[in-house]
């Protein structure tokens, strides 16, 4: 059975070249089975408050489409990555994922409005 995710990470902003970061990030996704339907790139952003005494990051949000549940190898890399500051997967709801267009077919009045 096919779930979509969400799946937002911080990166540390002291890295140099966060595209290799979420290259791997996206090697990880694709290595458990998973298809990444987008990728958003946010860029650099300053945090609400520090955090491991850093005072921002480089966001990117994945939406991901798979039918391994929980992503649970990619979860364990991204809790050792020391260049991973924060992330978080959560599954989309259906109608969300349908709506989104990652599951199945959207409905085009749902869309619109």
């Amino acid at each position: 059975m096919k779930r979509a995710y969400e799946l937002m990470v911080i990166i540390d902003s002291d890295v140099d070249d966060a595209g290799t970061v979420i290259a791997r990030v996206a090697a990880l996704i694709a290595d458990e089975g998973g298809t990444v339907a987008s990728t958003d790139d946010w860029g650099r952003r300053k945090f609400a408050y520090e955090i491991d005494h850093k005072t921002e990051g480089h966001y990117v949000v994945w939406e991901i489409v798979t039918s391994t549940a929980g992503l649970p190898v990619t979860e364990r890399q991204l809790r050792l990555a020391d260049e991973i500051v924060r992330h978080k997967l959560f599954r989309l709801p259906e109608s969300e994922a349908t709506r989104r267009g990652l599951l199945g077919e959207a409905d085009p009045a749902a869309v619109a409005g």
